[in-house]
């Protein structure tokens, strides 16, 4: 379960949302600027609310009433960032590998290039991101996130530097996914057709206030 009450004050307006939601697929959309990614930044760790708190599995991430802040590293998070942020130096199967040192430490067995392959990119282990094409990419960034085995799994526009096409088919990966992993996914999307497709909960964002939900989003 992911509970999370975030106000974060912006230059140009105040985030205010708060939402709640089992193992489901939670799509944030609204005009560019409206303070979708805000909310996965703050989620992931990389900015931290003006106050609130981050309840993920009966444990706190974030509480500035109990002034608990736990780093990026530790909140066991997936991350799928709009321009997938592959490292262009590495090869497929070490972008993978990255940062699975401390999971390896902590007792879990992760084999890269069997995760890969689950992708249908084993065959690609050894290329270099720039060998890529833009679906190539996403699956090799999905197989790094989901690597490190999270409890939530955090998705910035996914699909908007894919043709139709192939943005379509992974759309469909997507949601295989979510059933595999039964963790809570949030996904920030511009897509109407993504967030109907994907969304067990949509949250609709305008200047950083909500303007229209279903299930069990409620404004803050």
């Amino acid at each position: 379960m992911l509970e999370f009450w975030i106000t974060k004050k912006l230059w140009h307006f105040n985030l205010d949302l708060h939402v709640k939601i089992g193992s489901q697929i939670l799509v944030l959309c609204g005009p560019s600027g409206s303070g979708k990614t805000t909310v996965l930044h703050c989620l992931a760790g990389l900015l931290k609310p003006s106050a609130g708190f981050i309840k993920l599995n009966d444990r706190f991430l974030f509480s500035s009433g109990e002034k608990i802040n736990i780093p990026t590293r530790l909140r066991n998070t997936g991350y799928l960032f709009q321009d997938y942020a592959l490292f262009p130096h590495m090869t497929v199967r070490h972008n993978v590998m990255y940062g699975l040192k401390r999971k390896r430490r902590a007792g879990a067995n992760v084999d890269a290039v069997e995760l890969l392959k689950s992708f249908g990119v084993g065959h690609l282990a050894d290329r270099y991101p720039g060998q890529l094409s833009g679906g190539e990419k996403q699956r090799v960034a999905l197989a790094r996130a989901l690597a490190v085995q999270p409890q939530l799994l955090l998705l910035d526009e996914p699909f908007s530097a894919l043709d139709k096409s192939t943005g379509e088919s992974l759309r469909q990966e997507v949601k295989k996914l979510h059933r595999q992993w039964k963790i809570p996914f949030v996904l920030v999307s511009h897509d109407e057709e993504d967030a109907q497709f994907l969304g067990d909960v949509i949250v609709s964002l305008e200047n950083g206030q909500l303007r229209g939900c279903s299930l069990q989003a409620v404004s803050g």
